[in-house]
């Protein structure tokens, strides 16, 4: 039987309704976009996301894009990569942003992990350590400019717009902790050494330790974060063994029900991934979770099933 983590564990989960969002990951051309984003809405999604990566949609213009075709998903960065902002420059397409849509903005910042973006782009990408170095300090200089009643433009949320943080590693963990209304799991670390961004999945014991360790650190706020799990993948069938198996090359040291245990992965009937997502929320306390633009038809009858639960 698996841990219960405490204090973010089943009883304070069951408290915060579920919220569902759909990150857009694919370029599109204007009408194509506007589409997507009203097909999102009408699956009943609560917040449409968009990720910071060259080869993508710039996010700023894409969700005032959004804004304008929907009227009741909030609207989010999944997430920036703070090495390609500084905290002026950010601070005023936040307020801006955040203003256009009406006060329907949440930013969701990160470190970056991708260094040929950086390379292309001619940034310095850094270590580790200088990554969630530079974050930190974009996050605390972002909290003052947008809380400040001089900044112009201002923002329409008060007193900043909502912040979601991304990142499973100590520091950033504790940065979550100290700061974010919504604490992003990754699921996911890098590959040591790659630079293209390639991911080995988290195992559900090791995210176990994670989330354990982000309450520890987590403990004295005043109010809890809201937990969020990006999910890779998600498919809806009859038979979870054979659309599992093609993943193990990912994963060699898993069996295949290890596999089918990973948190980002829900494969399954809709009954089964229903009962694997309320499982998490009782075992991790995630009650936001994010799938990728792939997932969004696939998981709109789990979501529709899990809401209100």
């Amino acid at each position: 039987m698996p841990p219960t983590v405490q204090p973010l564990g089943s009883r304070a989960a069951r408290s915060r309704p579920f919220r569902f969002a759909v990150n857009l990951t694919a370029a599109a051309t204007d009408e194509d976009w506007r589409s997507k984003c009203r097909r999102a809405e009408e699956l009943g999604y609560d917040v449409i996301l968009v990720p910071d990566h060259l080869g993508k949609v710039a996010p700023f213009p894409a969700l005032v894009a959004a804004a304008e075709v929907t009227e009741r998903p909030r609207l989010g960065s999944f997430v920036l990569n703070a090495g390609f902002w500084n905290p002026a420059l950010l601070a005023r397409e936040v307020a801006t942003v955040d203003a256009l849509t009406g006060g329907r903005l949440e930013l969701g910042l990160g470190t970056g992990y991708v260094q040929s973006e950086h390379d292309r782009a001619g940034l310095p990408f850094g270590s580790p350590g200088e990554r969630v170095d530079h974050l930190r300090h974009l996050v605390e200089e972002l909290e003052r400019l947008l809380s400040a009643e001089d900044h112009v433009p201002r923002p329409v949320q008060r007193p900043r717009v909502p912040m979601l943080i991304g990142g499973i590693g100590n520091r950033m963990l504790r940065l979550s902790a100290e700061h974010a209304d919504i604490a992003a799991f990754t699921g996911a670390t890098l590959v040591p050494g790659n630079t293209t961004g390639k991911l080995i999945p988290t195992t559900a014991e090791q995210l176990d330790e994670r989330v354990a360790t982000y309450a520890e650190l987590a403990a004295g706020r005043k109010e809890p974060a809201e937990l969020n799990l990006l999910i890779q993948t998600v498919v809806v069938t009859d038979d979870r063994e054979a659309v599992a198996t093609p993943f193990l090359h990912r994963v060699p040291d898993l069996t295949l029900q290890q596999a089918l245990e990973l948190p980002i992965m829900l494969i399954g009937t809709v009954e089964q991934i229903v009962a694997q997502v309320l499982a998490q929320r009782e075992r991790y306390g995630f009650t936001y979770l994010t799938v990728l633009e792939a997932s969004m038809e696939a998981f709109a009858p789990v979501m529709a099933e899990v809401r209100g639960r």
